[in-house]
């Protein structure tokens, strides 16, 4: 589709500016670490042909959006994905977004890739007025230095953990919970282009584990098929491959659900440290009919309905003006939360529900 050169507030970074703006958002870490993270990847290994655009006034209004692209939207809009960086501190700017309506078309469903919370609450100020956000929160915990004093038993004499390869692409997008947002395409280029570990049996080459390098410099999607759960190739995966991406100059980190101890006992056991709250997050509009809106329980986000193709229309299920939904989850195997369930709680009241079916040693 057809590149936007600038909105009414922002414009298209060229990729010759991008190293300078990686040294502006070096002053917010840790908050602006998913961004600072994605740039530094996309510099380095060309995953995607991203998309960036800071506000016209950057660096003194600090807020830069991202457009992944390798995300699947209705139509192959990239507009309708997106990401948003502002610092805490600064939050005000995020107002630009109220009356950005070039890049921007608030008439349709929006996917908010893993957002700051502040962000993400200051954008529901003035969105709960228009539409429905669906929440799925999360915690960003970062590991500055490895736990390398922790000893872990070795693996059965059946399984070796090894490289990715092009071989097992299709069984790790097979596996992803989240695989009808991500096309099978961005996992090849992950596995050929940054690190990826899989647990395989000696006997029979089934892969068993595997976890990846994210394009946003994330610890990407650990899964566990279920026959191989509790035996410990989680923590084992997660500490080998946490070592190769230190090594590569990147700063691991991994999004983890608030009630999710296990995720959180295995990776603070790492290093890994809480520094602060996000949130994904599917946008609705009233004039969007869409049955599976605020309906949706007890399913993975695997199975969240991808964005309505169609145009806007009237909903005759309109919900409540003001209404915020919360995204929970029960039996996460993925340690970046993309398994989800939607619950239907009245406005704005926050359920939260435990983890369940969830083994220490993944």
């Amino acid at each position: 589709m057809e590149i936007i050169p600038e909105g009414r507030h922002f414009r298209l970074v060229h990729e010759s500016e991008l190293p300078e703006i990686l040294v502006t958002l070096e002053r917010y870490l840790p908050e602006s670490l998913k961004f600072h993270q994605t740039i530094k990847t996309y510099l380095n290994d060309r995953i995607w042909d991203f998309k960036f655009y800071v506000a016209k006034d950057w660096p003194e209004k600090p807020i830069i959006l991202h457009f992944p692209g390798c995300t699947l939207a209705p139509n192959n809009n990239i507009y309708q994905t997106l990401g948003i960086f502002c610092p805490s501190a600064q939050i005000e700017h995020v107002d630009l977004m109220r009356t950005e309506d070039v890049l921007i078309d608030w008439q349709k469903p929006l996917y908010l890739n893993f957002t700051h919370i502040a962000i993400m609450n200051r954008l529901d100020e003035f969105y709960s007025k228009m539409g429905l956000m669906e929440r799925l929160s999360g915690d960003i915990y970062v590991c500055n230095k490895l736990n390398t004093e922790l000893e872990l038993e070795p693996l059965p004499d059946d399984a070796e953990m090894r490289l990715l390869t092009l071989d097992n692409v299709q069984g790790i997008h097979d596996l992803y919970p989240a695989n009808e947002i991500e096309c099978v395409k961005l996992f090849d280029i992950l596995v050929r282009v940054l690190p990826g570990l899989g647990i395989f049996r000696k006997d029979t080459n089934e892969l068993a584990a595997w976890m990846v390098h994210s394009y946003y410099g994330a610890m990407f999607s650990m899964q566990t098929r279920p026959d191989y759960r509790r035996m410990g190739y989680g923590i084992r995966l997660a500490k080998a491959l946490t070592q190769l991406v230190i090594e590569r100059g990147y700063t691991p980190f991994v999004v983890i659900r608030p009630h999710n101890d296990a995720s959180r006992n295995l990776y603070t056991k790492l290093g890994y440290v809480k520094a602060y709250e996000t949130c994904r997050v599917r946008m609705t509009p009233d004039c969007y009919e869409d049955s599976t809106v605020g309906t949706i329980s007890n399913t993975s986000y695997a199975k969240f309905p991808p964005l309505p193709q169609g145009e806007c229309v009237v909903d005759l299920r309109k919900h409540v003006p003001g209404e915020s939904q919360t995204v929970d989850d029960e039996g996460i195997e993925d340690m970046l939360a993309e398994k989800c369930d939607i619950s239907s709680d009245e406005a704005r009241e926050r359920k939260t529900t435990t983890d369940e079916g969830i083994g220490e040693d993944k």
